[in-house]
């Protein structure tokens, strides 16, 4: 423990946070004190086909500025997209922009900044390589899911299809957005799987960094909070996509577990996720769900105090029982939820088990995997994919049988 505590840490967030419901309304207020005219808006056809789009540029318009959109993310935002995004905002003498979306518009946001202010592509800043050494222009991150939490993150994910993986950008607060504006509103007509999945997300992000090699005092603090609030919430805003007071709070869960990052990785979930993402295009959300539970499974030997207070922090009841059998209780209420959900299965997302071999050789590649609580390797990812697999098979049996008894 000696050894650990003389690691130097730290953690720093330039990032604004401004949250109601109906906060939307505050979005003109928030980019004019920023003292920009020409923002660019970054999103996707689905916020435009759902008159969101319209939400931001009203009060925008209202705050005298001249905003200009950019609306093609994709989701997994790749390269070439982050790029044009980039010569688009140059093209149209933008000096700032805002992002309303899932993470994939905010993680394009944040790459398009990179990019604008330090030139070349957003491929040469992957993390490791060229430094990002300049912040990116006023960013305002409006979130209309609850999950990435990249709306405070210091992160950004995109894809390389030529080598189909995702790779991780930023490390830095010169990446993070200058203000997120949290409105919990904006998420109430999310469907119920997106809502599953991004939740999952959510609650990957906060027991990652709550186990992960680097986490501090700060860290733990609001990763724990968040997994609080993703067990009293998660299930009722799936079941009930309007309860505001459901949304507030799961919106809540993706900040802080967004926030418990820091500058550091997560662990072996998001190792497996991203650079399973980069294979093929399945939602990350719904990927990331799936994995969790195996990962914990496999991990929880590693730091069992401390699985044993996520039991906790999920309000199980860890009374009498031993660290072990508490951190045990911690695995099987999220295989648990994983089902209550609905999680697709790996194959559902477009996996199979031939690919084992090749997604533990991307996963162990992944920068995320020197993170993880319990050492990990190749071999030890195929152990994990195969339970992951096998609990999607007991998946279908359970939805077969259903089916079945109706």
């Amino acid at each position: 423990m000696a050894v650990l505590d003389s690691v130097l840490k730290a953690y720093q967030s330039p990032t604004r946070m401004v949250h109601a419901i109906g906060a939307i309304s505050a979005l003109g207020q928030e980019a004019a004190a920023l003292n920009v005219k020409r923002p660019l808006i970054v999103t996707d056809q689905g916020i435009v086909k759902a008159g969101l789009l319209e939400e931001v540029l009203k009060p925008l318009r209202a705050a005298g500025l001249d905003p200009v959109t950019y609306d093609q993310v994709r989701a997994n935002p790749g390269i070439a997209l982050v790029d044009a995004g980039a010569r688009y905002y140059q093209s149209e003498g933008c000096d700032s922009l805002v992002a309303i979306g899932g993470g994939s518009s905010i993680d394009t946001a944040k790459g398009i900044g990179v990019v604008a202010v330090h030139g070349g592509s957003i491929g040469q800043y992957e993390w490791g390589k060229d430094p990002i050494h300049s912040r990116i222009p006023p960013l305002i991150a409006v979130p209309t899911t609850a999950g990435t939490g990249s709306e405070v993150t210091l992160w950004a994910v995109i894809t390389d299809p030529d080598r189909k993986v995702k790779f991780n950008v930023g490390g830095t607060p010169n990446i993070a957005a200058w203000v997120a504006l949290i409105d919990p509103q904006l998420s109430v007509n999310l469907p119920a799987g997106v809502t599953a999945g991004t939740g999952m997300d959510a609650l990957t992000h906060a027991v990652e960094c709550y186990t992960m090699a680097y986490h501090q005092p700060f860290t733990d603090a609001v990763a724990l909070h968040a997994m609080e609030y993703c067990a009293r919430w998660l299930r009722v805003a799936y079941s009930q996509g309007h309860n505001l007071e459901a949304r507030y709070h799961m919106s809540m869960a993706a900040m802080l577990a967004g926030l418990a990052y820091g500058t550091d990785s997560a662990g072996a979930a998001h190792a497996m996720s991203q650079s399973a993402g980069g294979v093929h295009d399945a939602p990350h959300g719904a990927l990331t769900g799936r994995l969790l539970a195996p990962v914990m499974e496999y991990n929880y030997s590693g730091e069992p105090e401390r699985f044993a207070r996520i039991a906790q922090a999920l309000n199980l009841d860890t009374a009498n029982k031993t660290i072990w059998k508490a951190a045990e209780l911690s695995v099987e209420y999220v295989y648990q939820l994983t089902e209550d959900l609905d999680i697709p299965s790996l194959n559902e997302l477009g996996f199979s088990e031939e690919e084992i071999p090749l997604l533990a050789q991307k996963a162990e590649a992944d920068s995320q995997t020197i993170g993880n609580p319990r050492d990990v390797d190749a071999r030890n990812y195929e152990r994990i994919y195969a339970r992951a697999f096998e609990a999607g098979r007991h998946r279908k049996v359970a939805r077969q049988l259903a089916h079945a008894g109706s």
